[in-house]
């Protein structure tokens, strides 16, 4: 390892888990930026967080390939994983709802000072 920084990479998932490819996009430039090492975080905000349900539709494909890829971020070395706070709140999402247990979560407050630190934002 060289001793040069690692940028710091934000990728911010801002859709519902249906309706569009960019929640599983999202998914994919996290997992490819932590192979190589980035400094990688994703932040699950606006209706992004309905992607991190436990009960979700299992006929919805798109919605099993989710579900199964979030659990595995970990795995891979997306070690930071957001939530914003404020957008479970108005969706009447609970923490205990989300199949993350592991994940942060942050008020606005949070997220605007997360995102002053990056070197990057990706937002799908």
């Amino acid at each position: 390892m060289g001793s040069h920084m690692n940028k710091k990479l934000l990728v911010i998932s801002r859709h519902a888990p249906y309706g569009s490819s960019l929640p599983r996009e999202a998914l994919d430039v996290a997992l490819a930026a932590a192979v190589y090492d980035q400094d990688i975080g994703i932040l699950f905000m606006d209706d992004g967080v309905f992607q991190l349900l436990k009960t979700q539709n299992p006929n919805d494909i798109l919605q099993k390939n989710l579900a199964s890829i979030l659990p595995a971020l970990s795995l891979y070395g997306v070690d930071n994983i957001y939530v914003h706070k404020e957008s479970l709140a108005e969706r009447n999402i609970t923490i205990n709802e989300l199949i993350l247990d592991d994940a942060a979560i942050l008020t606005s407050e949070d997220v605007e000072k997360l995102l002053d630190q990056q070197d990057h934002l990706l937002s799908f």
